[in-house]
């Protein structure tokens, strides 16, 4: 029976620190998609100045140039939405991090009340094996 115990103290033991090790795990792609959000909206701004240099160049030339204008900036609106949908998912990454810490820290008190729950069932087939054999409390020295 307290090998049994012992197994599920160990089990929720590898199950707190794997939890921990998924938390790092999300709290670094966490941090990537916010660099990669970072990364979209300095493309963005990039994109707007050359959609503006091309206007501004070629002014004299027909109107093919001015189409592509319109596309890079319909272009360049898509990227800025994209960049803050990128930024909106890496909160949402930082929230599902802090709910995974919690449960992480969950596990570790249910791990702490598994701990205290062996002892106690120790204790208790100490104490019954006593009661099962009654001559060791009436002759304890008598082994």
């Amino acid at each position: 029976m307290c090998a049994g115990m012992l197994g599920m103290g160990l089990f929720m033991f590898n199950m707190g620190r794997d939890m921990s090790t998924m938390t790092t795990a999300v709290s670094h792609m966490g941090e990537d998609v916010s660099s990669m959000a970072g990364d979209m909206r300095m493309m963005t701004d990039r994109m707007t100045v050359m959609a503006k240099s091309m206007v501004d160049g070629q002014k004299g030339m027909s109107e093919d140039f001015a189409r592509v204008r319109v596309g890079m900036e319909m272009m360049t609106g898509d990227m800025s939405k994209m960049a803050g949908d990128m930024a909106d998912l890496s909160q949402n990454i930082s929230a599902m991090t802090g709910a995974i810490a919690v449960m992480n820290q969950s596990m570790g008190a249910m791990n702490h009340a598994m701990q205290r729950m062996d002892g106690n069932m120790a204790k208790m087939a100490f104490d019954i094996n006593k009661f099962t054999r009654p001559e060791t409390i009436m002759m304890p020295f008598t082994r």
